[in-house]
């Protein structure tokens, strides 16, 4: 049985959470490989709702083994409060269910100051990227640029006042440019000193825990944040995330060897949403797409910011598809479609005088592509909480089985609402191609 990596193919917020957590009851481990606590997944289970940011979705679930890889960038203070939070939920998140890679970056307070005062500055200007503040952007610059703290320095106190020295000939004077006071060695020291003791623990080797369970022949989950249209390489730049959100970052995140990563799962929604700013062809600020948004409850799980809603993009996932080396997705949230008159969904684009069949990577141009649209005809019978094709108007298999050929991908499940079992299942990711 091979492993299966899940990566979101539009601009995040596709419903992973549900996915994961219904993939993660098939799974023995399930490990974070990029991002940092600026995602959000929801999880749904029995009568309770869960919503995680940092920690792997398999935490809610008894008997798997969670793991953070390298690529994740860590704010120990939201790791500790988050574990507190699911405590007071009744879930217990202990160094026996839960390890994060030693060589893993830290997020800490400066970056989240110089995250806002970066946004500040270009907000004032009209050039705000839309992040969510919370640090991470800076964090990875600090890992590129060979400064960065790390978990396994906490459990060095005694040596790490050099690094932190290093680390501040860098923000200082970024601060000062800034019009801010200089940060006093000590106050790292003093804020790294408060985490250690409860987060070093969780502290571990990951590449080599994952080697042994992959030998073992455990089924392993890698769970990805954000979605491919943010990837720093190949989204929406300069409007992405910081880190490679596409399923080739599960390797390098976790230190597991690429030939491991198994069966990749796109999950996609069945129109398009985005938060924040940057180019979205299909967007529509009209009615249509405050339906979408209402009937969507399309609110950030994590920024509680209201996201754009439009039609579905089959140029940009065919894209991801592509990049991603996506085998089948999962196509969620159909049931917002119900009801509908017409569904449209864009197939290419117009940029000036040419017909585009791919999203460009000029800015400007993104900015001016006109979407092509085909009109299918809705269906006013509702799809939400099918299990079975059968449930399904035929309508709605006419719009899925148009997805699956403009994309050129399958859909292996297809969710119909929050609920976890509200899913029809094609092909089990865990059986392979």
């Amino acid at each position: 049985m091979p492993n299966v990596v899940v990566v979101g193919s539009q601009w995040g917020d596709e419903g992973k959470g549900k996915i994961v957590d219904w993939l993660s009851e098939r799974s023995d481990v399930v490990v974070r490989f990029q991002g940092g606590h600026n995602a959000g997944h929801t999880l749904v289970v029995g009568n309770q709702t869960f919503k995680l940011s940092l920690l792997p979705s398999g935490v809610v679930r008894g008997g798997k083994m969670s793991m953070i890889g390298n690529g994740v960038v860590i704010d120990p203070h939201a790791l500790l409060a988050e574990i507190d939070r699911l405590g007071e939920q009744g879930v217990r998140v202990t160094p026996e269910n839960l390890r994060i890679a030693d060589n893993a970056t830290l997020i800490l307070s400066l970056h989240r100051d110089l995250d806002a005062l970066r946004e500040n500055a270009a907000a004032a200007t009209g050039t705000a990227i839309g992040t969510t503040r919370r640090g991470i952007g800076p964090a990875y610059e600090d890992k590129v640029g060979r400064r960065a703290i790390r978990l396994i320095d906490l459990a060095e106190m005694d040596t790490i006042g050099k690094k932190i020295d290093r680390l501040l000939a860098h923000h200082n004077p970024l601060r000062a440019g800034l019009g801010q006071a200089p940060i006093n060695p000590q106050a790292v020291h003093d804020e790294l000193a408060a985490v250690a003791d409860r987060v070093v623990p969780y502290a571990d080797a990951v590449w080599r825990l994952l080697d042994t369970e992959r030998k073992a022949g455990k089924r392993i989950l890698f769970e990805g944040a954000q979605g491919a249209l943010l990837d720093i390489d190949h989204g929406t730049y300069p409007f992405v995330t910081s880190s490679n959100t596409v399923s080739g970052q599960a390797a390098a995140g976790t230190g597991i060897g690429p030939n491991s990563v198994g069966y990749v799962l796109g999950i996609t929604k069945a129109y398009t949403t985005r938060v924040g700013e940057g180019p979205f062809p299909t967007e529509q600020k009209n009615e249509i797409g405050e339906r979408l948004g209402r009937v969507g409850h399309e609110f950030g799980t994590v920024t509680g910011r209201k996201r754009r809603c439009g039609w579905f993009d089959a140029v940009l996932v065919r894209q991801m598809v592509r990049i991603a080396g996506i085998d089948g997705i999962a196509l969620t949230k159909l049931d917002v479609l119900d009801g509908l008159d017409e569904i449209r969904i864009c197939t290419g684009y117009r940029l000036g005088g040419e017909t585009l069949d791919h999203f460009p990577a000029s800015r400007s141009a993104q900015e001016r592509v006109e979407p092509i649209y085909e009109t299918m005809p809705g269906w006013k019978e509702t799809t939400r909480g099918a299990r079975s094709w059968k449930q399904l108007p035929a309508e709605a298999v006419k719009y899925v089985r148009f997805v699956e050929e403009l994309i050129e991908a399958p859909v292996a499940l297809l969710s119909t609402s929050p609920e976890r079992d509200d899913t029809i299942l094609v092909q089990d990711p865990f059986a392979g191609r």
